[in-house]
């Protein structure tokens, strides 16, 4: 009975976080992702032809038709079966990667474990199974991990990093303890890459440093300045109390465009995601040209998704079309050049090369 009742109470958590994404403005209230400090120097002769402008990339062994991440939302309940598989059908048809909602609802309650799977209908997709890293702490270990794993046939799994999120809950698992070496041991054993995701607060260099230590594949900075989770828990705060917690910390976090920088000189090896209050494909060109193999949307393809299929086709279009226009300015006719290409900072002119000295 315990356990139906943990799991049930985890169902509604995830149906609340739904509907309070849609419903109210979650936005982080003066905290910016950082990357509209971000500039390209716009070539006008870039000597590309736009049609001939290729986003192809290989991601964890399997190429993508662009760079782009449906991040990780929701699972555990029928809403969000519907949403899960209308984004699984979009990314094959588009070519990108799908990261599931934590999978903790259906590894208590094994009935709920189709609200997550999506392989029928996305049999070619980069897919990413997902859970809480701080559950190493309460009970799960290698098993839980591999069922995640299982339940959804997933290339890789996603143990995410949500501090913040716990500790303003009422409810939240709040031990965070001794988890790198319970992280360390998932990396050594799982057959499939870890990758460590914030939920919108970012990664200190420290930090990326020390995942990597330990063995995680691949860093989603999930940087601050879109989502606030804090602002989400502020809205399903049962008492004013709780309330008045969680709005303290609306604008904490590291600025997507910041984490990503600093992840980038701490682990200069390891592929990184940039999620973060990313918005369209120009922002998502920064985040390449930042360092990133690959970029991640979760608040703009849920809205897409509760309107149609057709909706999150035409904004993962959208978000290529958008892209392939940035690397035609910028004169990057692929991905890795555009990786090459410097940014400057807004407001500032680019810097001129040094003058040698006249003898």
């Amino acid at each position: 009975m315990a356990e139906v009742a943990k799991s049930q109470a985890t169902s509604h958590r995830k149906a609340d976080h739904i509907s309070i994404n849609l419903e109210k403005n979650v936005q982080f209230p003066r905290l910016t992702t950082g990357l509209e400090h971000y500039r390209f120097v716009h070539q006008a002769v870039p000597e590309l032809d736009l049609a001939a402008i290729n986003t192809d990339v290989t991601f964890l062994g399997k190429r993508l038709a662009a760079p782009i991440l449906i991040s990780s939302m929701t699972g555990g309940t029928s809403e969000a079966r519907e949403i899960n598989r209308t984004l699984a059908a979009a990314a094959q048809e588009m070519g990108i990667a799908l990261g599931l909602g934590s999978q903790r609802a259906a590894i208590e309650n094994t009935t709920l474990a189709d609200t997550y799977q999506v392989r029928d209908i996305a049999p070619d997709i980069l897919l990413f199974a997902n859970l809480g890293a701080v559950q190493l702490n309460y009970g799960y270990g290698v098993d839980e991990c591999q069922r995640a794993v299982d339940m959804v046939e997933a290339d890789a799994l996603i143990l995410h990093l949500n501090v913040l999120q716990e500790a303003v809950q009422p409810e939240g698992d709040v031990n965070f303890a001794d988890l790198l070496s319970k992280i360390e041991r998932i990396c050594s054993t799982l057959p499939v890459p870890v990758i460590a995701k914030e939920v919108g607060w970012g990664l200190s260099e420290d930090t990326a440093r020390r995942l990597a230590d330990a063995g995680v594949a691949v860093l989603d900075v999930a940087g601050a300045g879109g989502t606030s989770w804090s602002e989400v828990e502020y809205h399903r705060a049962p008492t004013d109390f709780h309330a008045r917690v969680a709005a303290s910390f609306a604008d904490w976090g590291i600025p997507t465009a910041y984490s990503l920088i600093y992840a980038r000189q701490a682990v200069p090896d390891v592929p990184l995601i940039a999620s973060g209050g990313i918005r369209d494909g120009i922002e998502i060109a920064k985040c390449i040209a930042l360092g990133a193999s690959v970029a991640g949307l979760a608040g703009p393809f849920l809205r897409a998704a509760v309107e149609s299929l057709d909706a999150v086709i035409e904004l993962a279009d959208l978000l290529r079309t958008q892209l392939r226009i940035a690397m035609l300015c910028v004169g990057a006719g692929d991905i890795e050049s555009l990786a090459e290409v410097p940014l400057t900072l807004a407001g500032q002119p680019p810097q001129p090369p040094l003058l040698k000295s006249v003898p």
